[in-house]
């Protein structure tokens, strides 16, 4: 996969300081959200962290993991550096009732929501240049009588961005979705020519934009087996995709498809390819997770902020017992900390521009 390249681009607000603040949320309090905190914390990081998290808990899963954890209290006035080893800056948000490592209460399910409202917050008035979150489990936010279907969707509702982006991240390998967390039958309905272009569109500006990709080559499933097979097995690709395809094609977007999806992730499909679109959840990323799992990295797409997370779940059984694998939320942290610098330069070559 090609990931070559760099392009001048509109002025971004973003990251203007040379070391970065990150937003670390904990996630759900019974998984293993804190005890990747803690792992994370083990070595001095590039950026300045901060925990958005309830302190107790973190104490008390150090305490549980044999972990030396020092919780010092945010202040975003204080200068900023790189956090030592075994320290991470907390800002408090307490939980609703007491926690136990993997048991899921419904009673916490605010607290889980206020800490991604915290870390966008400030992603939005500037107190932080990025947000990397810990797993949540929609489900028991879901039980606790909050609809919520995913980061995803809650972020950009919260930063009232209108296309939000799911895409997920090898070394190798990027794929973003069409759509995101629907159940199965309700996604041919959801794939519009309005929201494929919309996505289609933000997803070239972001590679170009973010990941300094000069003409994006992007791969685009079909939705149907064999992408249709010229309408024997489906007419979205004829009267739906490809005639997307072809008008952001006119606008000089470079887009190959649509591809079946049993074949356009081989890697002589992939040659050259920046990135792939797959039209639902389980079309890309079985792909993508077989290929680096416990190393990929969930990136948020479309919104005013940076935002990345791992590629897991909550792993209930792992909480607290030292066996969670710390790869993914590291990933996510040394991208967000890469968006993040080239955010500032762009900011700084902006005001270089402008003479300011």
């Amino acid at each position: 996969m090609s990931n070559t390249g760099s392009t001048a681009s509109a002025p971004d607000p973003r990251g203007a300081h040379p070391v970065p603040r990150l937003a670390l949320t904990a996630g759900d309090p019974a998984g293993i959200g804190p005890d990747l905190l803690i792992a994370m914390a083990r070595q001095r990081g590039q950026a300045q962290r901060v925990a958005i998290a309830d302190p107790g808990v973190l104490e008390a899963r150090a305490h549980q993991l044999g972990e030396s954890l020092r919780l010092v209290p945010f202040d975003p006035q204080r200068p900023r550096e790189p956090t030592p080893a075994h320290t991470l800056e907390i800002l408090p948000v307490p939980v609703a009732v007491p926690v136990v490592a993997g048991t899921l209460n419904p009673a916490n399910a605010e607290h889980v929501l206020a800490l991604l409202a915290k870390a966008a917050d400030g992603c939005l008035d500037g107190t932080f240049e990025a947000m990397a979150t810990g797993p949540v489990h929609k489900g028991v936010i879901n039980r606790a009588g909050i609809a919520f279907s995913g980061h995803t969707e809650w972020l950009a509702e919260r930063a009232e961005a209108p296309t939000p982006v799911m895409m997920l991240a090898t070394e190798t390998l990027r794929v973003a979705l069409v759509t995101t967390h629907l159940p199965l039958r309700a996604v041919p309905d959801a794939i519009t020519a309005e929201r494929l272009e919309a996505v289609t569109r933000v997803l070239h500006h972001d590679l170009r934009r973010d990941f300094g990709i000069d003409e994006p080559v992007i791969a685009v499933c079909g939705l149907n087996p064999h992408a249709g097979e010229d309408g024997v097995l489906g007419r979205e690709e004829i009267e739906i995709i490809t005639p997307t395809l072809d008008r952001l094609r006119e606008a000089g977007m470079h887009l190959r498809g649509p591809l079946p999806a049993d074949t356009a992730f081989t890697p002589r499909a992939l040659e050259g390819v920046d990135a792939v679109l797959a039209m639902y959840h389980d079309q890309g990323l079985p792909v993508l997770k077989h290929a680096g799992f416990g190393g990929a990295i969930n990136v948020t797409l479309g919104l005013p902020f940076i935002r990345t997370s791992v590629d897991h779940g909550t792993a209930l059984d792992l909480a607290g017992t030292g066996r969670a694998e710390v790869g993914s939320f590291q990933a996510a942290e040394r991208l967000a900390e890469t968006l993040a610098a080239r955010a500032a330069a762009r900011a700084a070559a902006s005001r270089s521009i402008s003479g300011t």
